[in-house]
């Protein structure tokens, strides 16, 4: 085959798959920018709970707002279900509406969708811009920007029904020493080895963040405060209790865990919360380090 006929091959697969195109909606405005939802489902609703196929933790969404009818031919059906606040598309508050290709669904105070189609390049694509636009570089846990608006979300919607959430501030003992010792390739090598074993210890829902240099914190929903303190410990042992490989050399890491509970702790606010939690953490450091404090 030669160089011309490979060249052409290739630009026939790339437009054989680009056909293949599927029904999406793409978080435009609100938390979670960028963020994708493939609509594969017969039916798939949208709201505040976790229970539905796009969940969206926003004031001024309904338990469940309204839900999406995939119809024969590709063609998808939006219908409100009684929302309190109703359903938008381009600014028009409608009951049921056959959307079209780029349309603009508004549910809630700020969250807008963009309804469209992609094919799985543009999937490939927006994951990527999506991942960035979220994630630290080096460890690939939550930036803080994103932990931020979470974390607000979460709160609020744990205060408005009683619901139990927890925060976890962490730190590495003695940080510095590795930067200064081993070099710098090796301190990042630590924060990459913190971040995989803390992902490996606790749940796909919980929010796990880089909030510093060497600080981390994780947002855990539905966990009461006796919980979190159990999980914090947890982690605290994946860390402490095995070596991290630095070369021929292993290396003893230890961190600091402070722990901020609702409805525990008497908090109104996410600044509060996060506050707290600072406190016991330095607590914890000026206790030897390498534990898991509370207030």
């Amino acid at each position: 085959m030669t160089e011309e006929t490979t060249q052409i091959v290739s630009l026939n697969s790339l437009r054989g798959s680009r056909k293949k195109a599927y029904a999406c909606l793409i978080v435009i405005s609100g938390t979670a920018v960028g963020q994708m939802f493939r609509i594969e489902e017969d039916e798939m609703t949208i709201g505040r709970s976790h229970a539905n196929t796009v969940p969206l933790l926003e004031e001024g969404v309904s338990r469940s707002h309204c839900r999406l009818i995939n119809l024969p031919g590709g063609e998808v059906m939006l219908e409100d279900l009684n929302s309190t606040n109703g359903t938008y598309v381009n600014s028009d508050k409608i009951s049921r509406r056959l959307l079209q290709d780029g349309d603009k669904i508004q549910v809630g105070q700020t969250t807008i969708l963009k309804f469209t189609y992609h094919d799985k390049i543009e999937e490939e694509f927006q994951k990527q811009m999506f991942e960035s636009a979220l994630r630290d570089g080096l460890t690939k846990a939550y930036n803080k920007r994103y932990f931020l608006e979470r974390l607000e979300s979460e709160f609020s919607y744990a205060v408005r029904h009683k619901f139990p959430l927890t925060l976890v501030i962490m730190d590495l003992d003695h940080f510095k020493t590795f930067n200064d010792t081993w070099g710098h390739l090796c301190g990042d090598a630590v924060l990459v080895e913190l971040s995989k074993r803390i992902h490996r210890s606790i749940r796909s829902e919980d929010v796990f963040a880089r909030y510093g240099g060497e600080e981390f914190a994780l947002i855990a929903r539905g966990i009461a405060h006796d919980n979190g303190m159990i999980l914090a410990e947890r982690m605290r042992i994946a860390i402490s209790d095995y070596p991290f490989p630095w070369e021929d050399k292993p290396l003893k890491v230890t961190m600091s865990l402070g722990v901020s509970s609702i409805p525990y702790h008497n908090i109104l606010t996410t600044r509060e919360m996060i506050e707290w939690a600072d406190r016991a953490l330095y607590s914890a450091k000026n206790a030897g380090r390498d534990q898991v404090q509370t207030l």
